[in-house]
């Protein structure tokens, strides 16, 4: 399957979204490219667009392959096969560090003077524009359900059968469109996969939240 650019797919999404009757959904976008997804299921669907703060822990000398994943507020995970990628303890607290300041940095850009939305209670997607390993997914996922949210959904347009496999247990629904078994890379599954901008991204959220841009 692949999907023209960012909001195609969330286009292409909604109508599985909208079977699962959310009631004033919550819409997590993992940034910073699940933020046009996000925001055009909130036009379609209805709800509050906000984003939870995950980031990946990549592997020595390969940046977009994931060995663990670092959230907002401190919760780590690590991948069985990060030794074997090279990323030994040493490593990891390095790359921990690097990222711990990357999402403050992008919280302050996103959100400045604004407290995160509290997922408690609500219809909650988090949504990424793809899963390849799920590690920063299956992170948020753990972080929001700590909320405790009425219902917790994972979103996804693409995943790795493994990575679809490795979110299923931590929401109460997993909405995804394709999960081949050949799957290499998120962004073989759009024609457009630019990159979404600091700036970009935080203009949506403003958009979608009804604030001056």
């Amino acid at each position: 399957m692949i999907f023209e650019d960012r909001v195609d797919a969330a286009r292409r999404l909604a109508p599985k979204l909208a079977a699962l009757k959310l009631a004033n959904p919550l819409w997590l976008a993992i940034p910073r490219g699940a933020l046009p997804l996000a925001v055009e299921l909130a036009a379609r669907l209805g709800g509050e667009v906000d984003v939870v703060l995950v980031r990946k822990l990549a592997a020595p000398g390969n940046p977009e392959f994931a060995v663990g994943a670092l959230a907002e507020d401190g919760q780590c995970i690590v991948l069985p096969w990060a030794r074997q990628a090279g990323a030994d303890e040493t490593w990891i607290s390095a790359e921990r560090t690097r990222e711990a300041a990357k999402i403050r940095a992008r919280r302050a850009l996103l959100t400045p003077g604004r407290a995160a939305c509290s997922a408690a209670g609500r219809d909650v997607v988090v949504i990424d524009d793809g899963m390849a390993t799920g590690a920063t997914m299956q992170l948020a996922l753990m972080c929001v359900r700590a909320q405790t949210p009425a219902r917790l959904i994972c979103a996804a347009p693409v995943a790795s059968p493994d990575a679809l496999a490795r979110v299923r247990a931590l929401a109460d629904s997993v909405v995804c469109l394709s999960a081949p078994a050949d799957f290499s890379a998120v962004g073989h599954h759009y024609r457009d996969f630019a990159q979404v901008g600091d700036e970009d991204a935080a203009s949506l959220l403003r958009r979608a939240r009804g604030e001056h841009t």
